[in-house]
């Protein structure tokens, strides 16, 4: 199964632009990259999901990028 159809599209977008617009720091945009992960019965480590918050930021947050990172959080519950 591709990422595409465990996250959808407009699911990542959605994500991407809350993450841009919210204003959240590292820790609180991990918070929600767990919440995004458990919402879809995925579990994460928070420290991983702050690692990869932050990642994103330093990256642009684009799609593709929320999409690997995301990729390499979830794992199956």
């Amino acid at each position: 199964m591709d990422a595409f159809e465990r996250f959808p599209i407009v699911e990542l977008t959605d994500l991407r632009d809350e993450l841009r617009s919210a204003g959240l720091d590292s820790w609180q945009a991990g918070e929600l990259l767990t919440a995004f992960l458990a919402a879809r019965g995925y579990g994460v480590s928070n420290d991983e999901a702050r690692g990869a918050a932050s990642r994103l930021e330093a990256r642009g947050c684009s799609v593709p990028h929320i999409q690997r990172e995301l990729e390499s959080l979830a794992f199956v519950m």
